[in-house]
């Protein structure tokens, strides 16, 4: 047969091809329909990224979530629940494709959440997962499919994020899943990253706070040492804290005489010179030396004698001090410069070293007396010291005595007496006395260690 009378050859070649080519262009755009579901589902998931690191708000951040889970799994809607510090399982948000729907499904699956409010109390809340589950299938039509997963906060259950879909062929695939399970953790990271911006600000306003009453304190201590006639006064008080319980003061006395001979009064009355330490640290302690303070200076103005300004001081504390549970060791002393008499009563404070010059000795200033605060009804001495040229007195807190090094030795009274000693016979004024004193302590515990207790010295020096 002629060429020409067969010219059905080709036609049939032309079917073989497209047979062959068609499964080729449907791998192809299915391989394409895959490519740009996970570019979208990358492009979803990087939104929630950019989210997550740009939001300020929590409330707006918790607002994406519902919407994301939604579209990288393909579902219906999404339904985020938080457990909130009540006790509650609240419905925080929503959302679902079809709004004529919409209405229904959040009352449904608000019933559901306040169901577990009541039963939580009769259970714990570790089994609250299950027990939501169950009753989002109790009042959600029976069409609609669920999967849940926790959000967890550092291994606590804080809330639940669960998936909806109407479509009976939907099906919960692995990928889907973990795609919950991924949007879920993004939630538990800007849940945790909100409660530590909380407790940012809170340690800022508290840091603020504990800054204005450290700037308080130290403009209520005394800003300078006063001038008296033939002494010399230094002093320093180093708190641990920004906020101490460490006190001392110079209180002008015998202020009614007005001048004399040209000079006023805080130029030849006497001077009170008090120490005094706050059982513990920190705010609270620094507000009762606060206190103590304002008393004192009152009970001074009246003109007793050291142990009934004592008395007067703990009879008032007294209530205060009991409420607190704390009380104050307080040494208070006066001394005239006409006579070089140093009067003193004290509420067992750690009693000042009395160097005596001519005899290069020490000898310890101590009366008894309770603590104040201790017992409303407490009794306290009075005694005097005459103090002669030369002599060097200090008033210190148990803050230098029990300084400790890394070891755990503590500096220790010992220490502490054979350092004012050496002090006394080589240091030439009170100031150099007080740098002596701190250099050796601080030495002794090391330069880079915090002390753990307020220190504070006074030193009087008799020319």
């Amino acid at each position: 047969m002629p060429v020409s009378q067969l010219p059905s050859q080709p036609t049939d070649t032309n079917s073989s091809a497209q047979t062959d080519v068609t499964p080729v262009v449907a791998l192809k755009e299915l391989v394409e329909r895959l490519r740009r579901e996970q570019n979208k589902i990358q492009d979803l998931l990087s939104s929630l990224g950019f989210a997550l690191r740009s939001f300020n708000n929590l409330n707006q951040f918790l607002q994406l979530i519902p919407l994301i889970a939604t579209r990288v799994t393909d579902a219906d809607g999404s339904a985020l629940f938080l457990h909130k510090p009540n006790g509650q399982i609240r419905l925080e948000q929503l959302h679902w494709q079809d709004s004529r729907q919409r209405k229904n499904i959040r009352k449904a699956l608000e019933t559901a959440s306040s169901q577990i409010t009541l039963l939580s109390h009769t259970g714990p809340l570790a089994t609250a997962t299950g027990m939501l589950d169950d009753q989002i299938h109790r009042y959600l039509d029976p069409d609609v499919q669920i999967f849940g997963t926790a959000i967890l906060v550092k291994h606590t259950e804080r809330g639940w994020l669960y998936v909806l879909s109407r479509d009976p062929e939907y099906s919960w695939t692995d990928t889907r899943q973990k795609l919950v399970r991924l949007v879920a953790d993004q939630t538990a990271v800007a849940i945790e990253n909100e409660e530590l911006a909380v407790e940012l600000r809170k340690k800022e306003r508290l840091d603020q706070e504990l800054e204005i009453g450290a700037e308080i304190q130290r403009r209520l201590l005394p800003r300078q040492c006063p001038i008296i006639p033939g002494a010399t006064l230094a002093a320093r008080c180093k708190p641990a804290n920004r906020v101490g319980g460490d006190y001392y003061d110079f209180i002008p006395t015998h202020q009614n005489q007005g001048q004399l001979n040209g000079k006023t009064a805080q130029e030849t009355g006497g001077w009170g010179l008090v120490i005094g330490d706050v059982m513990g640290k920190g705010v609270p302690a620094g507000l009762i030396m606060t206190m103590m303070r304002g008393m004192l200076r009152g009970e001074v103005f009246h003109g007793h004698s050291p142990c009934v300004i004592l008395q007067n001081l703990n009879r008032v504390m007294y209530a205060d001090l009991e409420n607190s549970h704390r009380f104050v060791t307080l040494f208070y002393s006066e001394y005239n410069p006409v006579n070089r008499v140093l009067s003193y009563s004290n509420a067992a404070h750690n009693p000042p070293l009395w160097w005596h010059a001519a005899t290069k000795s020490i000898t310890r200033l101590d009366t008894l007396g309770m603590l104040i605060g201790l017992d409303a009804n407490s009794q306290y001495e009075d005694a005097q010291a005459q103090l002669e040229p030369g002599d060097t007195v200090i008033y210190y807190t148990d803050g230098l005595t029990d300084a400790a090094a890394a070891s755990g030795d503590r500096f220790d009274e010992e220490n502490f007496v054979a350092a004012f000693n050496a002090a006394c016979r080589y240091c030439s004024g009170a100031e150099e006395i007080v740098d002596y004193l701190f250099d050796q302590v601080l030495e002794f515990i090391g330069d880079e260690r915090q002390n753990t207790d307020d220190m504070t010295l006074v030193v009087l020096k008799i020319h």
